[in-house]
């Protein structure tokens, strides 16, 4: 993987742990995605406008087409994510959902869009979905339990894997999108959150002083997401056009270490010698893939 690849990744890892903490802290339900992309969409306008709104024009029906299908995975992800982020912990749903995205995305690139893994990779892979599952599940997987605490690891375990399935189908969606389209980044991940808007409007007439009143209490929260989000896919979509989506969609879970070092100071989430020895096994598995 090239070093310019390499550190929008990086950056792409703090800024999505970042609005990952955000949204768990937001505890935040279907409101809570419409105002996101209601605001993606008012904030990301004027930069769409002057970069590349005139390449919008030579869309044709199948560039449509794979934009309304991402779009439609990241509202399921997304919806996905913050059910996960209501019913159990960051440090369970977020590890899960970033550990099994990564190995079903490698794997697709390879038998749909024809990348070579390696040796050196494929262990690099397991190295870092193996320090994951460690953050995730730490002694708890092995040891039986009962009561509120086991339960919302488990509800964790089923909506990070739910979630991580959504990941890789976007991941490999876009990966065409932008490899083979030739689809601007910026565009593909602005036009995937417009596009899912109209999706979520049913929910606003239904409830339309929920949403205000959501909206009073989590604006913060929603504006760090609009920012931060896009900001942060953008820069792996461009990493993507440096580097082979099979380097790409595992390195990126570096941000792991970011929301074990959030999870554990800010949330005061334990088990901290797991989440310290899944790290090392990601550090070990970015380097391999890096090189």
């Amino acid at each position: 993987m090239p070093g310019s690849a390499l550190a929008l990744v990086l950056a792409a890892a703090l800024l999505h742990a970042l609005w990952n903490f955000a949204a768990k802290k937001a505890g935040g339900n279907h409101h809570f995605a419409l105002a996101s992309a209601l605001t993606v969409s008012v904030i990301w306008l004027p930069v769409v406008w002057i970069v590349g709104w005139e390449v919008v024009a030579g869309f044709d029906s199948k560039t449509w087409g794979v934009l309304m299908a991402t779009a439609l995975l990241h509202l399921l992800y997304f919806n996905a994510l913050l059910t996960g982020y209501r019913l159990a912990d960051l440090t369970v749903v977020y590890p899960v959902a970033r550990g099994s995205a990564p190995a079903m995305s490698a794997i697709a690139a390879v038998f749909l869009l024809g990348e070579h893994l390696g040796l050196r990779g494929g262990l690099g892979l397991l190295a870092v979905v193996l320090g994951i599952v460690l953050i995730a599940a730490g002694p708890g997987l092995w040891r039986p339990r009962t009561g509120e605490a086991h339960r919302r690891r488990k509800l964790g375990l089923l909506w990070g894997g739910i979630t991580g399935v959504l990941i890789a189908g976007y991941t490999v969606v876009d990966g065409y999108a932008i490899k083979v389209l030739l689809i601007s980044p910026l565009l593909l991940d602005y036009f995937s959150n417009l596009l899912r808007v109209p999706f979520m409007l049913p929910g606003l007439w239904r409830d339309p002083q929920g949403f205000a009143a959501a909206l009073s209490q989590q604006w913060r929260y929603v504006l760090l997401v609009a920012v931060c989000s896009p900001l942060a896919y953008i820069l792996v979509l461009y990493a993507m056009q440096l580097a082979p989506l099979s380097r790409v969609a595992p390195t990126r879970e570096v941000s792991m270490l970011f929301a074990a070092l959030l999870g554990g100071q800010l949330l005061k989430e334990g088990e901290r010698g797991w989440r310290l020895a899944g790290a090392a096994c990601i550090a070990g598995g970015v380097i391999d893939l890096s090189l």
